[in-house]
C-alpha cells in the first residue's frame, strides 16, 4: 500500500508561480513512476507531467515550457513547479504514484488562479 499526499496548493495571482510537492511513502519509491493530474469543475481528470522513475519528465502541451517536475529519491519526493500561471490552470492538483501495477491518488490540492 502507497500513501500519496500532496502539498503546495493555494491562491495565486495571474502570472505568478506556485511550487506543489507529492510524497509517496509505504513502497519503493524509486521503482514507482509519478505523476501530476488535475481536474477542473465539471470536466474530467486530466494528466499534466509525468516523472518516470528514472527521471524522464514529460508534459502536456499546456504544461510545456511553464511547469517542471522534480523528483527526489531520497526524500521520495515529486515537485512540480508551476510558473506563468493563468487563470485556465486554476483546478485541483492530484498526485499518482504507479508502483508494482498499482495506481495510488493522493487527495488533491487546490490551486486557484485569479487576481
Amino acid at each position: 500500500q502507497v500513501r500519496v499526499v500532496e502539498s503546495g496548493g493555494g491562491l495565486v495571482q495571474p502570472g505568478g508561480s506556485l511550487r506543489l510537492s507529492c510524497v509517496a511513502s509505504g513502497g519503493q519509491f524509486s521503482s514507482t513512476d509519478m505523476a501530476w493530474y488535475r481536474q477542473k469543475p465539471g470536466r474530467q481528470r486530466e494528466w499534466v507531467a509525468g516523472i518516470q522513475r528514472d527521471g524522464t519528465t514529460n508534459y502536456d502541451n499546456s504544461a510545456k515550457g511553464r511547469f517542471t517536475a522534480a523528483r527526489d529519491n531520497v526524500k521520495n519526493t515529486i515537485d512540480l513547479q508551476m510558473n506563468s500561471l493563468t487563470p485556465f490552470d486554476t483546478a485541483v492538483y492530484y498526485c499518482l504514484a504507479y508502483y508494482l501495477g498499482t495506481s495510488y491518488w493522493g487527495q488533491g490540492t487546490q490551486v486557484t488562479v485569479s487576481s
